[in-house]
């Protein structure tokens, strides 16, 4: 499989979807838009994952290469790829599928459970997932569920955590690739954000529990195969 990524800033990379994807055997690529790189035809790829950043996904005027990106993921889609986005990829996922993105009404930053919906109990990969499952979160932004997508997934401080487009489009607004070298990148580079709010979590309690992370970035391996196994089969 030809897993190709989009990346945003350089501190949000793959995270634990690199170890996954290399202990599997796939081949990995990748284009970094922020230097201006070229994407690939998408024809040459078989998964798109786009990353976060701390950009929104409004920010054309400062980012021009989200206009091209988004006609690259619209593409991606239309052309029966799976793809999945984290946080800022969730949210261009949700915006190219007709989807609104806007101002959460808290920031959710650190470590706070989410819940499987209703819906999620018949959606592979989420209806095995463990329920409750606590999680990294890191955003300002959220998204409505784009129409026909199912919303699998919420939080007491963001209604829509992630959802599920034609079995094979994912969208995930919590951040559970992140490894401690991810968290420790983002409270370096976006210490701006950690003011006082119920949702926002000091740098030594981001830090506390490596526990989390494994339990957490497990979680992910299990999305991500039954993801590549349920596309796998439709293909076949």
């Amino acid at each position: 499989m030809r897993l190709h990524h989009l990346q945003h800033v350089p501190f949000e990379g793959l995270g634990s979807i690199e170890t996954w994807a290399k202990a599997k055997g796939h081949a990995l690529s990748a284009t970094h838009v922020y230097r201006g790189e070229a994407l690939p035809p998408v024809d040459v790829l078989d998964w798109l994952v786009v990353m976060g950043g701390p950009m929104s996904v409004h920010d054309e005027r400062e980012h021009p290469w989200l206009i091209q990106e988004k006609r690259f993921i619209a593409h991606a889609i239309e052309r029966g790829k799976t793809v999945v986005g984290v946080c800022l990829g969730a949210q261009l996922i949700a915006e190219v599928l007709g989807g609104r993105v806007f101002r959460n009404r808290e920031k959710e930053i650190g470590w706070f459970p989410i819940r499987l919906t209703a819906d999620a109990q018949g959606v592979p990969p989420f209806d095995d997932l463990p329920n409750p499952l606590t999680v990294f979160h890191w955003h300002g932004d959220t998204f409505d569920v784009p129409k026909g997508a199912v919303r699998v997934a919420e939080s007491d401080g963001c209604a829509n955590q992630a959802f599920v487009y034609r079995d094979r489009v994912m969208g995930l607004q919590c951040h559970l690739e992140s490894t401690v070298e991810n968290i420790r990148a983002l409270i370096d580079q976006c210490a701006d954000e950690l003011v006082a709010g119920p949702y926002i979590q000091r740098p030594d309690d981001m830090l506390a529990r490596p526990d989390r992370i494994r339990t957490m970035n497990e979680a992910m391996d299990n999305i991500l195969d039954r993801l590549r196994l349920g596309t796998a089969d439709k293909a076949g």
